[in-house]
């Protein structure tokens, strides 16, 4: 908070330098459109003077034209029609208030650099339209092999993007592209190297996404009793491969093992009925779940079931969420 200073024995009328101070911080703007006065409780605290000469001061400011009073809020630094013209003409702004505020100060240091306002517009607008094409279609690959993981990530996707998404078989990916004029392909951080030499062709772009890194889940591993029946089911087999080797690292011999893919009933099967405790992914988790209960009669003691996190981080859908133009909740 500025300090105001008031001298008693000077000439000029304690309001005057108050009126005066308050003025130049306005004008210097240490007292920003849209800033908050302190209140005359404040102020009289501070300078030692009545609040109702406090009260008068800030009546001037508001005759002036320089601050409004907002009932029950207090008073405010009074924007001018060139500071406000923005939010007049767009309810967004007001809906977004830091975006006008956002959008100028890119503006000015685009201009800084030396750059028109028509050229800045130009580049504005390519850059819109490159995302609104390639948020037009959305195509996740893998490897044909792992076809569950490409699943996997399909099913976060449209649920975080709200968007559709079709999954393509890496081995099929240039055909399609061939037949695609726009669009953005996601796979896994695995298989990035492959996807980027198969989409540059097309000039559509390849990204990536980092997998979740199952922390939650080792710490669990790590505090089974030894000899444990451990289950891991998963749409992929690819990620089935990690589990073990990654259980494996934990606990070496200690564990007994068994995993199966969400959709081999068999194994399935043979992991609800020998396992103590199973960890399953998001998309596998309502068919063990259902598998558990149709052989529960059959079954000494149910085995505890652990759902896991989302396969893809958050990190990445957030970032895909703004390669692709999306607002991202919380950052409005």
């Amino acid at each position: 908070m500025l300090q105001f200073q008031i001298r008693p024995d000077s000439d000029i009328p304690a309001s005057k330098q108050l009126f005066d101070q308050i003025r130049f911080a306005i004008a210097s703007r240490q007292y920003p459109p849209g800033h908050r006065l302190p209140s005359t409780r404040q102020l009289a605290m501070m300078t030692g003077l009545h609040r109702n000469t406090i009260s008068k001061v800030y009546q001037q400011l508001e005759e002036s034209g320089l601050v409004e009073s907002l009932a029950g809020s207090g008073i405010y630094v009074k924007a001018t029609s060139h500071e406000r013209r923005s939010q007049l003409n767009s309810p967004l702004f007001q809906q977004y208030p830091e975006a006008s505020k956002l959008i100028r100060k890119s503006l000015d240091n685009l201009l800084s650099q030396g750059l028109t306002l028509s050229q800045i517009q130009e580049l504005l607008l390519e850059e819109i339209d490159w995302r609104l094409r390639s948020s037009a279609q959305v195509l996740v690959t893998v490897p044909a092999n792992d076809i569950g993981a490409g699943k996997l990530i399909v099913l976060e996707l449209e649920q975080s993007l709200n968007i559709p998404v079709q999954l393509v078989p890496m081995e099929e990916l240039s055909q399609v592209l061939a037949q695609t004029q726009s669009g953005t392909v996601v796979t896994s951080r695995y298989f990035i190297g492959d996807v980027e030499a198969l989409a540059a062709p097309y000039s559509i772009r390849a990204i990536p996404v980092d997998i979740y890194d199952y922390s939650k889940e080792l710490e669990i591993v790590k505090k089974l009793p030894k000899d444990s029946r451990l289950g891991i089911v998963s749409l992929s087999g690819g990620i089935l491969n990690i589990a073990e080797i990654l259980v494996h690292s934990l606990r070496g011999d200690d564990l007994l093992v068994m995993s199966a893919q969400a959709g081999d009933s068999e194994k399935l099967n043979a992991v609800i009925r020998t396992s103590r405790t199973i960890i399953c992914d998001r998309a596998s988790y309502p068919i063990v779940k259902q598998a558990i209960t149709a052989a529960r009669d059959d079954l000494i003691r149910l085995p505890e079931l652990i759902c896991s996190e989302n396969y893809i981080g958050e990190k990445s859908i957030n970032s895909l969420k703004r390669e692709l133009g999306i607002g991202i909740e919380g950052n409005g």
